[in-house]
């Protein structure tokens, strides 16, 4: 097996919503394998520190501030980050928001916030990337949620979402395949340690509930998904195209989850 595959010396890694959580591992994991990576989302103090945290790594990072929900800015940082480090070969689009809430008990602006950064977010993301990408050879990662194919309750802002994420990510498949551009989403499941799943699961015993409908009976590691991610942007992947990728122990195989419990406590602490 040629491990070399997996080696990114030289290749620019662009991650959205790259300062945190999932995003910020796969940044991690590509900067430990040689790329240069640039990293977006809307706090400078938080790209500019997950730029430091990269760069002790031995890699040339670049940390910018930009909202998804806002194309100009998107513009600029994909400009600056072409400048430094040349054309895009590995796209990250990772941007998200959530919280639970029924949808008699969500606003209007509640709803159209998560799919905005979420699902108009995403378009922007790739749309004004398509200009930096190398092409041929250019591989997005779109950074979806079980939600998108499993109605869940207290979600059904992420659920519109996140649907409309994957199936963003077939369209694009499709119309940029001839380009040598290649388009999946990778689906996590629970990760510990990240924000969503502290939104999710806020007590113990909402989390230990989770783990025990996961199959494998664990929770998902950030590394878990980062290596997906290198697969994927790898030599390994090149076949691979318009893919809805689970990532999640088999917790897409159960069947709807029931947050109610999660969702009171989530009041509770309001």
């Amino acid at each position: 097996m040629d491990l070399s595959a997996l080696d990114f010396t030289g290749r620019h890694l662009f991650v959205a919503g790259g300062s945190s959580g999932i995003n910020f591992g796969i940044a991690q994991a590509f900067a430990r394998a040689g790329a240069r990576v640039t990293v977006i989302s809307r706090s400078p103090d938080k790209v500019a520190a997950a730029a430091r945290q990269l760069q002790a790594l031995g890699t040339q990072a670049l940390g910018l501030a930009a909202d998804v929900r806002h194309p100009d800015s998107l513009e600029r940082a994909f400009a600056a980050a072409s400048a430094r480090f040349g054309p895009i070969d590995v796209l990250v689009s990772g941007a998200a928001g959530n919280f639970l809430a029924s949808a008699l008990d969500m606003s209007p602006n509640a709803f159209k916030t998560v799919v905005d950064i979420d699902l108009l977010g995403s378009f922007n993301v790739a749309r004004l990337a398509h200009a930096h990408l190398r092409k041929p050879g250019a591989c997005v990662i779109q950074i979806s949620a079980g939600q998108a194919f499993t109605p869940t309750p207290f979600q059904a802002h992420v659920c519109a979402a996140k649907a409309g994420v994957d199936m963003l990510t077939q369209v694009l498949a499709l119309e940029w395949g001839p380009l040598g551009v290649r388009i999946n989403s990778i689906v996590p499941g629970p990760i510990a340690g990240t924000e969503g799943l502290k939104r999710l699961a806020p007590t113990e015993e909402t989390l230990d509930a989770m783990t025990q409908r996961v199959p494998l009976r664990r929770l998902g590691r950030i590394e878990d998904i980062s290596r997906m991610a290198m697969l994927l942007a790898s030599d390994w992947g090149s076949w691979i195209t318009g893919a809805i990728i689970p990532v999640d122990g088999g917790l897409a195989l159960t069947g709807p989850r029931d947050f109610s419990a999660a969702a009171a406590a989530s009041r509770r602490d309001r």
